[in-house]
């Protein structure tokens, strides 16, 4: 049948995942770090996926396509899946408050955050800890998925967080304000490997070259089971 349906154009798609979140049928995957029509059977034409989209990669197109399954999205919806950012589904197991067992105390780790704030819509573009800094600019989970996060990377660095997925706009624009006003001796991004946190990783270069600075930059991705991967 001919009816309204979207398009995603892939070369705008910057890998975000807010489409995909946005999208209640499930009709849109990540795929390489790029939004997907997967199932077009599942696609209603209404268009939540569209104002999420940050870079207008998302539009509307009229052309031969499956008529809309209601039936198969309720029935995929009761099945435990990935959620669409990548991340892998859970079967919750409610733990009641009479039964919760709190664990052994122990001495707690020393922090070694040195700035305050932190999240990347509120910190300043110039501020005196900027002068001279090593710079971690981190997605949000990547703090709870790596145990070890404040030994190994906050330490020594002024620590920005963000979560591309949740926050609303592009991090690219302050950052660049960051990098071209301050004297920042070199970037370290931390990610997840979920196709989501490609945002944070893409406005940080983007950051990097509008910046018109030569900066030593590098990329850490951590498993959503807590690993470094190579």
């Amino acid at each position: 049948m001919v009816r309204k349906i979207i398009h995603i154009d892939e070369e705008k798609c910057n890998g975000c995942g807010a489409c995909a979140a946005a999208c209640h049928e499930g009709a849109i995957e990540m795929v390489d770090g790029k939004a997907r029509l997967t199932r077009e059977d599942y696609c209603d034409g209404l268009g939540d996926c569209l104002p999420a989209c940050p870079t207008e990669a998302i539009s509307f197109e009229i052309r031969e396509a499956p008529a809309y399954d209601h039936a198969a999205v309720m029935a995929a919806k009761q099945k435990s899946a990935p959620l669409p950012c990548g991340c892998p589904g859970t079967n919750a197991k409610t733990i009641h408050r009479d039964s919760y067992v709190a664990p052994a105390a122990q001495t707690p780790a020393a922090s070694q955050l040195i700035q305050w704030p932190v999240q990347i819509k509120l910190v300043p573009v110039n501020a005196p800890y900027f002068s001279g800094a090593k710079l971690l600019i981190a997605a949000d989970c990547t703090a709870y998925a790596y145990g070890n996060f404040h030994d190994m990377f906050i330490r020594g660095h002024v620590t920005l967080i963000g979560c591309p997925k949740l926050d609303e706009g592009d991090y690219a624009e302050k950052l660049t304000q960051i990098i071209s006003g301050n004297d920042i001796k070199s970037v370290t991004i931390v990610r997840m490997e979920v196709p989501c946190c490609g945002g944070i990783e893409n406005a940080v270069k983007q950051a990097l070259q509008e910046s018109g600075k030569f900066i030593p930059w590098n990329v850490v991705t951590i498993s959503t089971d807590g690993k470094i991967l190579e």
